[in-house]
C-alpha cells in the first residue's frame, strides 16, 4: 500500500515553532532519500529540505539556520523541525521522496503551515 500522512501544521505567530512529521509506506520511504516540499498559494511547489537514506542533508537557501529535517527509519517518519518561523514560510507542506515517488504522481494531503506576521 502506498501511503504518506503528515501532520504537525498549524497556526503560529512570526517567530515560533513547529515539529511537522510524515510517515510513509515502507515501499515510498525506504531505502530512498526523503524530502519535505511547500506550496504557497499561487505558487508551484518548492524543495524545502532533503534527508538521505545515510542521513546526508541540505536545504533550501531560505530556510537554512531555522529548519532541520531528520528521520527515523525504523518507523518509516520524516520529521521537520521548524524555527523562528516568518509569514513566507506560510505554505501546505508535503514530504515525499527525492525525486518524488511515481514521477510526482503521488502525493499525502499536507499539512497546512501558517505563520502570522
Amino acid at each position: 500500500q502506498v501511503q504518506l500522512v503528515e501532520s504537525g501544521g498549524g497556526l503560529v505567530q512570526a517567530g515560533g515553532s513547529l515539529r511537522l512529521s510524515c510517515t510513509a509506506s515502507r515501499t515510498i520511504f525506504s531505502p530512498y532519500t526523503m524530502s519535505w516540499y511547500r506550496q504557497a498559494p499561487g505558487k508551484q511547489r518548492e524543495l524545502v529540505a532533503r534527508i538521505t537514506g545515510g542521513g546526508g542533508i541540505d536545504y533550501a537557501d531560505s530556510v537554512k539556520g531555522r529548519f532541520t529535517i531528520s528521520r527515523d527509519n525504523a518507523k518509516k517518519t520524516v520529521y521537520l523541525q521548524m524555527n523562528n518561523l516568518k509569514p513566507e514560510d506560510t505554505a501546505v507542506y508535503y514530504c515525499n521522496r527525492n525525486p518524488p515517488f511515481d514521477n510526482g504522481r503521488y502525493w499525502g494531503q499536507g499539512t497546512q503551515v501558517t505563520v502570522s506576521s
